[in-house]
């Protein structure tokens, strides 16, 4: 898997070279300044939750990521997923922007017959952007290893209420469990 990791890395160079070269020229109109929160649904263990995440800008291209996660499943199981980070942000065009984090993850389950944690990090590369003035969309190809890995596809879309409040969902196509979630976004200056 490392190999295959490390071969992305390298094949990705050039479009991030070129998004390099493309960046001061055109500037997006997408805000990374954002907190939300989100319904969550788990379909193949059967469990459901709230997630709380956010975004803060911190210089023209980098941010800060950060999100808490929990969740009830069957048989009295819990978890707690803590995720922070940061990411860097390629201003691609006017409308669309490519985005990669690298985020430390840690995951607290509480069972009946006790309770374990475990932590590793996540890798997201993607994009994001506009296809209509008040409709964003965004898709992603994410690698998550905390005690097994598992890379997983994402795809959301947004509608822009104002300026300020989005809504939208998103779809998590994952090897071990797909996962739906519907939420709103608050963006502030």
């Amino acid at each position: 898997m490392k190999k295959i990791l490390l071969m992305g890395a390298v094949l990705a160079l050039p479009i991030t070279a070129t998004a390099q070269s493309v960046q001061k020229e055109k500037a997006s109109d997408l805000s990374y300044n954002f907190a939300e929160i989100r319904f969550v649904d788990v379909d193949e263990s059967d469990g459901d939750g709230i997630r709380f995440a956010g975004s803060y800008r911190i210089a023209d291209e980098w941010i800060l990521v950060g999100g808490l996660t929990t969740l009830d499943f069957d048989f009295d199981v819990d978890s707690t997923v803590l995720e922070i980070g940061g990411g860097y942000v390629w201003n691609y065009s006017e409308s669309f922007d490519l985005v990669s984090t690298l985020r430390y993850v840690r995951v607290d389950f509480d069972t009946p017959v006790g309770d374990f944690d475990d932590s590793g990090f996540a890798l997201s590369s993607g994009i994001r952007g506009f296809i209509a003035p008040q409709f964003e969309i965004r898709g992603s190809a994410n690698y998550i290893d905390v005690d097994d890995s598992d890379t997983f596809i994402e795809l959301a879309g947004d509608y822009y209420f104002t300026d300020q409040v989005s809504a939208g969902i998103t779809l998590e196509l994952a090897g071990d469990a797909d996962v739906f979630s519907i939420g709103a976004r608050w963006y502030f200056n």
